[in-house]
């Protein structure tokens, strides 16, 4: 009668959203000052002054129909064409309108880029730990997604597994840095491994092998260069998104790169355009394309996240975790007090602090915090995690 498949995929809650509902029913009997939710990724830092003018500024001013009517699929071709220039400034690229695909998003332009490539029998690879909708995604092109295991005591790429795991059948590696769940950035020296790694496999499969770069977190790193990816390796499409950047999550806007030095631009960016096609992706919200256009290259303040991090990491150092500082985006992935890390957050919960299980994002022992919450909520919940930690130590495990 219907897809078994989708009706798993919609009756079955991730993991962090069931987390989040109970947090509001708990919310709801002891009051939200008392509940302690790392679970959710939303930003909390307010929308830019500069965003919200410019919206004002757009309704106000601007002709309706433009404003509200549809754009060509890729985009209005200015709004691209301002896109691509301020990338240009900021990277040392040289791209043009052309190059851009205006999406609903990064997950839109991730699932596009997975369509436009995909192939029967094609695989995909990303790494430990990774965001848990790529499996998703993927299985929903008719592909595979294999995992390399993590390299925990840094977050980078484990390129032995790694290499081990290219065969003729990978049609593209999936990297998301500045990361979740990890707050790790990928060195210039990780991409640089990287990409020499997949020219050489290239060249010997016979075929490209893309890079899908998941680049949401891109501004969000505190001191430390964040590579841009098309720099190193031709074959690289850049999915990104003002979700984050702009504190813009529910608006949904973002878009692809695809550089003329991809393998066959024309088809590769006509396969983008054909994906988006059957994804039913009409175009972006014309209103909000405008709006990054007024907007592209003004700078978000992270210091309230940077702010965030050091508190709640020196926190939980100081309780006896274990964890890797992390170099950007807005989580934290320490490691578990035990083995067993569903029934570590489940012992959190005794103490309203609401976390999520690592093995959600393939790396069982850990889990992950989302510190994009207010700062005091922070402060006051470091007591409860010594009282976390000083309950291990009691029990023994």
């Amino acid at each position: 009668m219907v897809s078994e498949k989708m009706y798993e995929l919609g009756t079955k809650k991730s993991t962090i959203r069931t987390i989040f509902e109970f947090g509001r029913k708990r919310a709801a009997e002891v009051g939200e000052e008392n509940i302690f939710d790392f679970s959710l990724g939303n930003p909390n830092v307010p929308t830019p002054e500069f965003v919200k003018n410019a919206a004002i500024d757009i309704l106000q001013n601007s002709e309706p129909s433009a404003v509200h009517g549809y754009t060509v699929a890729p985009g209005n071709p200015q709004v691209r064409e301002i896109l691509a220039k301020s990338i240009n400034e900021r990277f040392g690229t040289k791209f043009a309108g052309k190059n851009i695909f205006i999406t609903a998003g990064a997950a839109a332009a991730i699932t596009i880029s997975f369509k436009a490539l995909a192939e029967n029998g094609d695989e995909f690879i990303t790494f430990a730990p990774y965001f848990p909708e790529y499996k998703v995604f993927v299985e929903s092109v008719g592909a595979k997604l294999n995992v390399v295991p993590a390299q925990p005591q840094d977050w980078q790429i484990n390129f032995d597994a790694f290499e081990k795991m290219l065969t003729p059948k990978v049609k593209a590696v999936i990297i998301n840095s500045p990361n979740n769940p990890s707050g790790a950035v990928y060195s210039v020296d990780t991409i640089k491994t990287l990409a020499q790694i997949l020219n050489k496999k290239s060249e010997e499969f016979g075929h490209a092998i893309f890079i899908i770069s998941d680049e949401p977190y891109r501004e969000i790193a505190y001191g430390v260069e964040v590579p841009y990816v098309p720099n190193f390796y031709d074959n690289t499409l850049v999915c990104y998104s003002y979700s984050k950047s702009f504190s813009l999550p529910g608006e949904r806007i973002g878009y692809i790169v695809v550089p003329d030095a991809v393998a066959d631009f024309g088809k590769i960016f006509g396969a983008v355009a054909g994906a988006a096609r059957v994804l039913t992706h009409v175009n972006a919200p014309s209103l909000w394309q405008l709006v990054v256009a007024k907007c592209a290259g003004k700078p978000s303040d992270i210091s309230i996240y940077e702010r965030n991090a050091k508190l709640l990491y020196n926190g939980l150092i100081d309780a006896g975790f274990e964890c890797v500082k992390p170099q950007g985006a807005f989580y934290l992935f320490p490691k578990a007090l035990e083995a067993d890390d569903y029934a570590f957050c489940e012992r959190a919960k005794k103490y309203d602090l609401l976390l999520v299980p690592g093995a959600d994002f393939g790396c069982k022992g850990y889990f992950r915090a989302a510190y994009c919450i207010k700062t005091e909520t922070i402060e006051k919940s470091l007591p409860l995690f010594k009282k976390l930690a000083a309950e291990y130590r009691v029990i023994g495990l």
